[in-house]
């Protein structure tokens, strides 16, 4: 089997290192923090992103970027968007030059508009084939070996292939594509309509709400996509429809429960204080509505959604400026 390199330490890189070990790779995860690491190295867990958990005694914990990537000819970013950039810039010179890198991360880089995969590939050089890992995915479901089918997506098919051999376990199917843009943009803006999902729930709106709530998120993502150059089937698979539905209603979408707390009356600010970990939502919803501005898609939702974020809007007040849009044909395509 192989040497691996995970770098970052949150519930899905730490998730994922559990599977990639248990299926008899090596594992060197990189923690960019001192107590994960020290707990990770002493306690063989990570009590602070995946408790319970127990690490396999083939991960071994890195404190150093060019530790976890030396001789490594597979790379596992797992960052947070607005952490991915400043990792690769540190850590690029080291990787091997033949090694592919594999994106865990899901959403938009702020300022630039850049899908994760075009970060990393502006950081590591054009000499690197990068493969998109995304689909319907809780860390804890997957670290509990609870059966998962996700998408391996890269415009290199035979790096797509690699991980999808490589990856694969008992209870963890992964599906080839060569829609990068479709999978990313399905990836990142299903947590904006996600916290508009937990509106809905804290606010008591009920499910017929919630369902059509789902479903015009959907249009307004496929919409985004196709017009970046994605496509439209893609969003209604593993890392669009499937991605949308589980973070969406399942228990453990941040996204989702910082929302919730939205409904509730609390505010942005006192919500994210709260927070261990981040809610990708918050910070994606920008960036969608600016790449939105740009391709002259309209992104209702993600527009009320930024009116809430931002404290110009109670949660109410948007879901009712949702329903009084004007009416149109389903399909409209705009």
């Amino acid at each position: 089997m192989r040497d691996i390199a995970v770098l970052g330490a949150g519930g899905w890189g730490t998730a994922l290192s559990v599977h990639l070990a248990r299926i008899g790779h090596d594992v060197r995860l990189w923690a960019r923090e001192a107590e994960v690491l020290a707990q990770m190295r002493t306690e063989r867990v990570n009590g602070l992103f995946l408790p319970g958990i127990p690490l396999p005694p083939s991960i071994v914990a890195c404190d150093r970027l060019e530790d976890a990537v030396s001789g490594v000819d597979l790379v596992l970013v797992v960052t947070p968007s607005h952490g991915t950039r400043s990792v690769l810039r540190t850590v690029a010179p080291a990787i091997q030059p033949s090694a592919t890198i594999v994106s865990g991360t899901k959403g938009l880089e702020v300022g630039t508009l850049l899908r994760a995969s075009e970060v990393i590939e502006e950081e590591v050089g054009p000499g690197h084939a990068v493969v998109v890992l995304s689909g319907p995915t809780f860390a804890r479901e997957v670290a509990l070996e609870l059966p998962t089918a996700v998408c391996a997506a890269s415009s290199d098919r035979a790096a797509a292939e690699l991980v999808q051999s490589e990856f694969r376990g008992r209870a963890f199917r992964l599906y080839t594509t060569d829609d990068v843009v479709g999978v990313e943009i399905g990836a990142a803006l299903k947590n904006i309509i996600a916290i508009a999902a937990g509106v809905v729930e804290g606010l008591g709106l009920g499910h017929n709400a919630m369902a059509g709530l789902i479903t015009r998120g959907l249009a307004e993502i496929s919409r985004l996509a196709h017009a970046l150059g994605g496509r439209r089937e893609t969003l209604a698979g593993l890392s669009g429809l499937g991605d949308l539905v589980l973070t969406c209603t399942g228990s453990l979408s941040r996204n989702r429960q910082f929302g919730i707390e939205l409904g509730r009356g609390r505010s942005p600010r006192e919500i994210l204080g709260a927070m261990t970990m981040v809610a990708e939502g918050v910070k994606t919803t920008g960036a969608a509505l600016a790449l939105g501005a740009r391709h002259g898609v309209e992104l209702p939702i993600a527009a009320q959604m930024a009116e809430v974020l931002e404290e110009r809007r109670d949660p109410r007040a948007a879901a009712e400026a949702l329903m009084l849009r004007p009416q149109r044909v389903e399909a409209d395509a705009r």
